[in-house]
C-alpha cells in the first residue's frame, strides 16, 4: 500500500465541507493513517511552498492558507498518489470536472479546497513535514478483503 498526504485548506474548513470531503476518501476505499487539525505558522509555509516563495503572489497564499486551521491528512491505500490527485481535480476549480473535489465544491484557483501531494517521493517528503511518527498508524480497515483484491494487498 502507498501512502499520500493533503491539506483540507481553509477554503474546505471555513465552508463546512472536512467531512464530506474525507468522506469520499473513505467511500472510494482509502483509509487515513493519520489526521489532524493545525493552524499553519509561517515557518511550515515557506518550507511547504518553497518552490513559490520569491513569487508576487505568495503574501496572498500565506494569507488564505493561514485564514483557518486546516486539516491535514495522510491517505493510505493502491497508488493512492494517483488516486487521490485524480479525486481532487486540477487546481484551478473551474477547469475541474463535476465530481472531483474541486469541481463539486470550488470555482478558485486561490480557494481550491484541497492540496494533494504530486508524486511519491513529494507524499514522504510532506507526510515527514506535518506528521511525527507517533501520530501515524499502521492498520487495515475490517473491510479490507472488500476492497482490493487478493493480489492488489501488497
Amino acid at each position: 500500500m502507498e501512502r499520500t498526504f493533503i491539506i483540507l485548506k481553509p477554503s474546505a474548513v471555513g465552508r463546512g465541507l472536512a467531512g464530506e470531503v474525507i468522506n469520499r476518501f473513505e467511500r472510494r476505499g482509502l483509509f487515513f493513517a493519520g489526521l489532524k487539525m493545525m493552524q499553519l505558522s509561517d515557518a511550515i509555509l515557506e518550507e511547504h511552498y518553497a518552490h513559490l516563495k520569491n513569487k508576487p503572489f505568495f503574501p496572498m497564499l500565506k494569507r488564505a492558507m493561514q485564514a483557518t486551521p486546516v486539516i491535514v491528512g495522510c491517505i493510505e491505500g493502491k497508488d493512492a498518489v494517483q488516486v487521490v490527485r485524480t479525486m481532487c481535480g486540477p487546481t484551478n476549480c473551474r477547469e475541474a470536472q463535476p465530481g472531483t473535489v474541486r469541481g463539486d465544491f470550488g470555482v478558485s484557483v486561490e480557494h481550491n479546497i484541497i492540496h494533494a501531494s504530486d508524486s511519491k517521493e513529494n507524499a514522504v517528503i510532506e507526510i515527514n513535514r506535518f506528521f511525527q511518527p507517533k501520530e501515524l498508524f499502521d492498520y487495515k480497515p475490517v473491510s479490507i478483503n472488500l476492497i482490493y483484491g487478493q493480489d492488489e494487498m501488497n
